[in-house]
């Protein structure tokens, strides 16, 4: 899953568009991080247990929230007195923060960001990470997004076989095709 957000969308709603290309620099983040959570309170994970969804961007703001995703969201409906959330929340097969985890896919194009990849390697289980770069799209037209994509999965303390599932091996699981032989 890709954002889709543009320019069109404003940062404020006094605004006729975003500024400063905010839409894309903090909005695609925020974008995926909701898709993220109406999947789970939609009820769509539990629906289709099977479905397997890669989200970009390892899921933007998502590992940054944890505390929201978990112990904000064992809460939800304390802060909201119009909708019965606490029955929502009651009827899903498990804690928000554990749909997160274990049921989507992310993907590690952050534009050579350490800290959004440590966050994202602390967050998701290592089974749920796969290689992405976002190539072409660096000021370098391709090779610098995987270039530093590359040079931040070695540099985690991850072993060969543990790269080797990120950079490979977990698409290859999840699609059931080969990519490296």
């Amino acid at each position: 899953m890709h954002p889709t957000r543009t320019a069109a969308t404003p940062d404020y709603a006094d605004e006729k568009k975003s500024l400063y290309e905010i839409w894309w620099t903090f909005g695609w983040s925020y974008e995926t991080a909701v898709f993220m959570g109406r999947m789970v309170f939609s009820k769509t994970l539990d629906k289709y247990p099977d479905l397997k969804i890669i989200v970009h961007h390892f899921g933007g703001i998502v590992p940054m929230l944890e505390g929201r995703i978990g112990p904000g969201w064992d809460q939800i409906g304390a802060r909201t007195s119009d909708e019965d959330y606490v029955s929502l929340r009651k009827s899903l097969k498990k804690r928000p923060i554990d749909y997160f985890k274990q049921d989507f896919y992310a993907d590690s194009a952050v534009f050579g960001g350490e800290g959004a990849t440590i966050a994202g390697k602390m967050f998701y289980p290592l089974e749920k990470i796969v290689f992405a770069s976002d190539c072409p799209f660096d000021p370098e037209k391709g090779p610098m997004y995987i270039r530093e994509t590359l040079r931040l999965i070695e540099k985690m303390d991850w072993t060969k076989e543990e790269r080797e599932q990120v950079y490979h091996k977990n698409l290859e699981r999840i699609t059931g095709k080969v990519f490296v032989k």
